[in-house]
């Protein structure tokens, strides 16, 4: 099992679940079912069976990741120790949780541009210890999950820069310093630096905060010095739900999101014995 799982159950057993020691009676096997208290997209199960069927503890699935749920949709049905199942209740329901949420997050987004030729994304803006899980559940969203680690790919970001000349010095010095095998990004803040970026082999090019209005600007004259099939153009920074048309239907190739993981409300889910 997951070492970031066992600390999340160990965190929550403390020295014991002293409640169900006390009440419910040794070797009582039960069955429980998972209800969706809420509407979204599901995500997670495939996680928590695995928690399950590692206690001993069978299961039956009612509905797979990346369904659309409503309330009181069956998730899940076990059968097992009930002391078991009181053990992992309240991990396996706040795993599932964050992870549909995510994933109805990231679905939501998706719709909102499906009549453009653009990937939406998250970012690594998830919560610590468990980003893999948010990265899975972003997939079964339908959204992009861009890095999973530092080791993925370059992205400059304007930390790095500050410690360059300018962007396109720290360009050069990671076209110099790369393996061949890793894409290249860089974020940059004006018009100028994306245009010398762009010219100089980013394979992909963020524009960090621009407004709707400056991103067209960008685009426009990249078109017009016919290199804007160079890079790939990715936007970040404040993208709304009311926004994110706006600059789809600018032709950028990615937009990033990163209230997808870090701002993304948990479903609601609930175990009946």
């Amino acid at each position: 099992m997951d070492k970031i799982i066992e600390y999340m159950l160990a965190e929550d057993e403390g020295f014991g679940d002293i409640t169900s020691n006390a009440v419910v009676e040794k070797g009582l096997v039960i069955s429980a079912q998972i209800v969706s208290k809420d509407e979204g997209i599901l995500a997670g199960m495939d996680v928590i069976r695995g928690v399950f069927e590692e206690y001993g503890v069978k299961v039956n699935f009612w509905l797979k990741d990346g369904s659309s749920i409503s309330k009181n949709d069956l998730l899940m049905s076990v059968v097992g120790d009930a002391r078991t199942i009181l053990l992992l209740e309240r991990t396996v329901l706040n795993l599932s949780m964050r992870m549909s949420g995510v994933a109805s997050a990231a679905s939501h987004y998706v719709n909102l541009v499906k009549d453009y030729d653009v990937r939406v994304a998250g970012t690594r803006k998830t919560s610590p210890a468990i980003a893999k899980f948010d990265k899975y559940a972003l997939q079964v969203g339908g959204a992009d999950t861009h890095r999973f680690s530092l080791d993925d790919m370059v992205l400059i970001k304007d930390n790095h820069i500050a410690t360059c000349e300018s962007p396109l010095d720290a360009l050069l010095k990671a076209k110099k310093n790369t393996s061949f095998s890793k894409k290249i990004e860089i974020e940059v803040e004006t018009l100028d630096d994306a245009i010398e970026c762009v010219k100089n082999g980013a394979d992909i090019v963020m524009l960090d905060n621009m407004n709707p209005n400056e991103v067209s600007d960008v685009i426009d004259r990249l078109n017009e010095l016919n290199i804007r099939q160079n890079s790939l153009i990715e936007v970040s920074g404040g993208i709304t739900d009311d926004t994110i048309a706006d600059y789809a239907k600018l032709g950028v190739d990615i937009i990033s999101i990163g209230a997808l993981t870090h701002s993304s409300r948990s479903l609601n889910f609930s175990m009946r014995f």
